[in-house]
């Protein structure tokens, strides 16, 4: 059958994944395709609400898992082998993929959103995992310590739950700010955008690498810290701690999962820090995440004094 009359999905299956394959990319970890990443914009008019356009990459390429680099939109062979590539720049602008490929099954034009350049590579010289990866750390400026904590892996607790895009270019954007020296770090989530399992993520890459061993999780009611403590941070397990007010004891507290401590500072004397937990304890803690909530008690308002009886003559 000639080349030309193949459709899309042929040209992906017998010239652009056996390419793939010989440069070296792990089929099961490293490639993803047709991946789709967003069903669209949701658009309002009034009290009508619609779907903007599905956005779906034909390939996308990772070091390891959730560490996306590559992205590769493919064509059937009636099409220019740089036809796909403006498309393939939008999906990577969106996902924040540095590197960018079109392909008709008669070769690549290779995109480098690092630097700008595109050039033009034969079917058989795809670049392989390495070297995409050495272009990426020279870019990002990760050094080897840098690098291994970048590399760390992300929690998977067996439910098959996986980072949304937006969450996984915010997860893999702060872990690399803190590892290359950064201090202070700020993303900006709308609610219901997943923040405490995305910041849950950064937590556990850092506190796994050792990058940080004492990790404070800030809430301002006890209900978001039980939530929280429950759920997504559930795999911290007795390496965490609860800082409440109002609890009467550093044991297990009700809402708390299991072999979670929670350090009581309500019978605490003005002045003086809550009583320390055993010898055991303070030695763990130089690697817990400790949760905290915050209760501001506002003194009521005093009744205006009450005016004494008047009699009158």
């Amino acid at each position: 059958m000639e080349k030309s009359r193949l459709s899309e999905r042929d040209i992906c299956t017998k010239f652009i994944t056996p390419a793939l394959r010989r440069a070296g990319w792990n089929e099961l970890t490293q490639i993803r395709e047709e991946l789709s990443f967003t069903r669209g914009r949701i658009i309002v008019r009034g009290r009508l609400v619609s779907r903007g356009r599905l956005r779906r990459a034909d390939y996308v390429l990772s070091y390891k898992p959730n560490l996306p680099i590559g992205l590769i939109e493919a064509k059937d062979n009636r099409h220019a082998v740089g036809d796909g590539m403006q498309q393939a720049l939008e999906y990577a602008t969106t996902l924040d993929i540095p590197f960018v490929f079109s392909s008709n099954g008669d070769g690549f034009v290779f995109h480098d959103r690092t630097c700008g350049t595109e050039t033009a590579i034969a079917l058989d010289a795809f670049p392989p995992p390495g070297e995409l990866w050495a272009r990426y750390c020279a870019w990002k400026g990760l050094r080897p310590e840098a690098e291994r904590i970048v590399l760390q892996d992300y929690c998977d607790d067996g439910s098959g739950k996986a980072p949304r895009y937006y969450q996984l270019s915010a997860i893999n954007a702060a872990v690399e700010a803190v590892a290359t020296g950064r201090d202070r770090v700020l993303l900006v989530m709308a609610t219901g955008t997943g923040k405490t399992y995305t910041a849950f993520q950064i937590i556990w890459r850092l506190w796994k690498a050792g990058r940080k061993k004492r990790i404070l999780f800030l809430a301002d009611r006890n209900v978001l810290v039980d939530q929280t403590m429950n759920n997504d941070f559930r795999p911290f397990g007795p390496a965490m701690a609860k800082l409440s007010s109002s609890a009467g004891t550093i044991d297990p507290g009700a809402g708390s999962a299991p072999g979670v401590r929670r350090i009581d500072t309500a019978n605490a004397p003005a002045g003086r820090k809550p009583p320390a937990p055993g010898k055991s304890a303070r030695k763990k803690s130089r690697r817990v995440a400790i949760t905290w909530t915050s209760r501001t008690r506002i003194p009521p308002k005093p009744r205006p004094a009450t005016p004494p009886n008047c009699w009158r003559n």
